[in-house]
Order: C-alpha cells, then sequence, then structure tokens
C-alpha cells in the first residue's frame, strides 16, 4: 500500500454505481479509495473518521443530498476537496456546488478518461500547494488555476497537431529519450525553468502526449518521470 497516495473517499447511493467510481479512481496512479459511503449520514461520519484529500460526492441520497454534506464538511477544519458526481444538472444545484468550493461537477454517467482527467488535475495541484512559497507570484496564482482546469484533449492543436514551440520542444526531449525524465531533467535540456517545465509537461500529460510515471523511493513523496505516451 502507497501512504504517499491522495486518500478518496467515494459517496454514492448506488452500490454498483459506487464500485464502478472506486475502480475508475483505482486506475488513476496517485490516488488510493479509503472508503465508501452511500447514505448522507455515512458520509459525514467517514469524512470525519478517514479524513480523505478527497471526496467524490453524489447529489441524490437517501438521508438528506450531496449539497447538505458539503456545508457540512466545509464548516469543518481541514475540510477535504469536493468533486461532486451526479445526474443532477439544474443551475441551481450547480450554482451551490460552486458556492460551496466543489474544485469539479461531472454529470452522470461519464467515462473514465473524464474523472481521470479531474483527478490528474487535482493531483498537480495538490503537488504544487505541497511546495508553495510564501509570497506566490501572480504566475503562480495562476498555474495553480490552470491546473484545476483540465485542457481537453484537443485544445489549442496540442493534440494530433503541430504544438507551440516550447511545448514541441518538452515533446521532443521526451520522444528522443530512451529513458523517463523528471522535469528537472527535461528543464535542463531544453534550456528553461524547472517551473516551466512541469507547467508544460502537465499540459502534455492531460492532452495524452506523454505520459506519467509515480517513481517511488524508500523514503519521501514519489518522483514525477514522464515518457511518450505510445
Amino acid at each position: 500500500m502507497n501512504d504517499d497516495a491522495l486518500t478518496v473517499l467515494v459517496v454514492d447511493d448506488d452500490y454498483r454505481v459506487a464500485a464502478v467510481h472506486v475502480g475508475f479512481v483505482e486506475r488513476v496512479p496517485g490516488f488510493r479509495v479509503v472508503g465508501t459511503a452511500h447514505t448522507a449520514a455515512d458520509a459525514v461520519s467517514l469524512a470525519g473518521s478517514l479524513h480523505p484529500d478527497l471526496i467524490l460526492l453524489d447529489i441524490y441520497l437517501p438521508d438528506g443530498d450531496g449539497i447538505q454534506v458539503a456545508r457540512t464538511l466545509h464548516s469543518t477544519p481541514s475540510s477535504p476537496a469536493v468533486i461532486v458526481i451526479s445526474a443532477a444538472s439544474d443551475v441551481a444545484t450547480v450554482r451551490q456546488a460552486v458556492q460551496l468550493g466543489a474544485m469539479h461537477y461531472l454529470v452522470k454517467p461519464f467515462g473514465f478518461a473524464a474523472l481521470a482527467e479531474r483527478l490528474e488535475a487535482f493531483r498537480h495541484a495538490n503537488q504544487l500547494i505541497s511546495e508553495w512559497p510564501d509570497d506566490a507570484t501572480q504566475d503562480e496564482v495562476n498555474r495553480m488555476f490552470d491546473l484545476l482546469r483540465p485542457v481537453p484533449a484537443a485544445a489549442s492543436g496540442e493534440a494530433g497537431g503541430r504544438l507551440a514551440p516550447t511545448l514541441q520542444l518538452i515533446y521532443d526531449a521526451v520522444a528522443h529519450s530512451d529513458r523517463s525524465l523528471s522535469a528537472s531533467e527535461v528543464a535542463a535540456i531544453v534550456g528553461i525553468s524547472r517551473a516551466t517545465a512541469q507547467r508544460y509537461l502537465t499540459r502534455l500529460e492531460q492532452t495524452k502526449a506523454v505520459k506519467l510515471e509515480l517513481r517511488y523511493g524508500s523514503t519521501g513523496r514519489p518522483e514525477n518521470r514522464y515518457s511518450l505516451a505510445r
């Protein structure tokens, strides 16, 4: 079991749907499901005892709704991040979820790729927060918010077409290497800062041009390494 993985609580009233979402989460590197809940009461209780990093939260629950669960958790110290997963798509519900700080809102049914994009964006943002300086620049703040908005696979001509110059250099560095590379190694090859390399590698990963591998050492956080997506 990987103690460095981000922990997830899956909340859904349908046992079968919850099991599908658990399977989705466990396919994404760097995440581990620590519990499932099928009622609002269980969601609040398990969140309090398990302290997950993230909750996949359904809206329609037999003893309440996910909005109330999110409101309750939002008022607690170190409240978990929330991604809403629901068949509810009315404006009022979506607005309430946004007001309560939901990171993303996925309308059921959705496939693995849609959830994986949101989880990867959350993981990258969480890593950035762990390295956050005391006084962030506007560029660093922009990067944080950019990470929380997954890049569509066909966006900006970055998949299946010609890449922007810096992206092309970074892509070529990864493509021409006979092994996976870290952001620092890519930065040294291209001649840019590590932070810039990491930002563009994240974009390439989100467009499926490169793939992320987590390399675990004996101690400390896993190292992110990148190789060409085959």
